[in-house]
């Protein structure tokens, strides 16, 4: 193994003992700049963000234990084809809608590229929502823990820890050194497959602190004892996240320690790793997680001390994330299906022509409730204005299709996502792009992981001239299709 853990220097466990607190000088930090593209927090209304989440769909949650988690996280999208997260908490977590305004206010100030940033939030009735950026590479657990094609490197290791760090810096050189909660979860991944901290975990439910959720045998010592959060305990959390990336599992701090303490190393260090790194580089990253770890709280190290430790550790610096982390990049040409081709080239014929060849099999599985008096009163009325606006469809009478697809509609007894794309083509045709992205939209709302929804978003954003979200449309689009090729097996 590249690290032979018997010849690691016995100064890494002897300074869990009495380790001193590192005092770093001020170092250039590229994580403390600010991102300018991210627009200002702002405050959503509770229907903005049932339509980015299709009505909160299931479809749509993204948190680690789906239905089950106490506050659950849903992706989602916005107007303007910004990708969002959407954090729902229950009816209990903020009684007081002042105090929840005002915490979120204040983390929404903050904006830095380490961090997924707080976009927004709401507040109405009993709802309390909080809005922040999408972030598509997943979890630091999914990858850690449960990867499917490669364990993470030890050069992608080292720089999650570090862009950690930068972001806990950053947050308290802002006044927010609390974080609540500090684990695998809470580090994610953005397109580029860059780690960024979860801005969800700066929000605090009470004013004195008193706030911490986590497995007893990882909490922060001083918090059995007084039951608050310090910024200490945060490097404390710190401590076992710097554990979990060296053993590559989630391991007690204590029992960390007690293999420390007995030279037993090779039971700390990920066997994936082997030949990945030096004896003294791994000497110091178990140094600083025995640091990190102290008891009392005074001698652990601070933010700056441990980007000052950690940055010369970096290894593969100039190796983008998405290269070390085996991800696609988003940047990469994918190339498209026929109907991408089509959407992305703006070809209205050839939409229509793969439109009315797929005809309503993506219907399948929708819900249609209907009651016995809607079927006798209804019914036919309602099935013969979707044919005959079929039949004006494949004979290109779009005048005619959007009129009889309309009454279809407007009668409400039944949804169809195919009827609402093949209505957004009609507007298409006929020169109505803002009607057209409604319906493809609305599509979506209907069926929330449809590609041909998105794909038909794009060709409308593109029609009225936004091309940079035309092209967000379109390489979800691609995305979308490419997940139920693999999950139905096609080519």
């Amino acid at each position: 193994m590249g690290c032979q853990c018997s010849k690691l220097s016995p100064c890494c466990w002897d300074s869990q003992i009495k380790a001193a607190v590192l005092e770093a000088p001020d170092v250039e930090n590229e994580g403390n700049s600010e991102v300018a593209d991210i627009p200002a927090f702002r405050e959503f209304t509770l229907e903005q963000l049932k339509n980015a989440t299709s009505s909160f769909a299931v479809e749509n949650i993204v948190s680690e234990h789906g239905e089950k988690a106490p506050n659950i996280v849903y992706k989602g999208k916005l107007e303007n084809q910004r990708r969002i997260v959407v954090k729902r908490f229950n009816r209990m977590a903020w009684p007081d809608a002042r105090q929840f305004l005002e915490e979120a206010k204040s983390v929404g100030q903050l904006r830095n590229q380490r961090l997924a940033n707080l976009l927004g939030c709401c507040c109405e009735d009993e709802e309390r929502l909080l809005v922040a950026e999408f972030m598509p590479s997943e979890t630091l657990a999914k990858h850690l823990f449960h990867w499917e094609k490669q364990p993470m490197k030890w050069a992608m290791r080292l720089r999650v820890v570090l862009h950690l760090a930068q972001a806990l810096e950053y947050c308290t050189s802002k006044g927010r050194a609390l974080y609540h909660d500090l684990n695998a979860y809470r580090v994610l991944f953005d397109e580029d497959a860059n780690p960024r901290l979860s801005s969800f975990g700066l929000m605090k439910n009470s004013r004195d602190g008193k706030s911490y959720s986590t497995n007893l045998a990882f909490t922060p010592p001083e918090y059995l004892r007084t039951g608050r959060v310090t910024p200490e305990s945060v490097i404390y959390s710190f401590g076992t996240l710097l554990l979990d990336l060296i053993s590559g599992k989630h391991i007690p701090p204590s029992h960390a320690l007690d293999l420390i303490r007995d030279r037993n190393l090779q039971m700390l260090t990920d066997s994936c790793l082997e030949g990945q790194f030096s004896d003294d580089d791994g000497t110091e990253l178990v140094r600083l997680a025995s640091r990190c770890l102290q008891y009392e709280p005074r001698e652990r190290p601070n933010p700056k001390s441990l980007i000052t430790a950690l940055t010369p550790l970096q290894k593969e610096t100039e190796v983008p994330s998405y290269v070390l982390m085996g991800i696609p990049h988003s940047g990469s040409c994918t190339p498209l299906s026929p109907l991408g081709e089509a959407c992305s080239r703006g070809d209205l014929t050839a939409i229509h022509e793969i439109l009315d060849n797929i005809g309503y099999k993506d219907d399948e599985g929708v819900a249609n409730e209907l009651s016995f008096q809607m079927w006798t009163d209804q019914m036919q009325e309602t099935l013969n204005s979707k044919k005959k606006g079929d039949v004006a469809f494949k004979q290109k009478d779009f005048g005619m299709a959007i009129e009889c697809y309309s009454q279809f509609i407007d009668v409400g007894t039944m949804v169809s996502p195919t009827v609402f794309a093949r209505r957004s083509l009609s507007y298409l045709m006929s020169d109505m792009h803002r009607e057209a992205l409604n319906d493809a939209m609305q599509a979506q709302v209907i069926s929330p992981v449809w590609h041909v929804a998105s794909y038909l978003q794009a060709a409308a954003l593109s029609a009225l001239g936004m091309e940079n979200e035309a092209h967000v449309a379109l390489k979800e689009g691609t995305a979308l299709e490419a997940k139920r090729n693999a999950t139905t097996g096609q080519k």
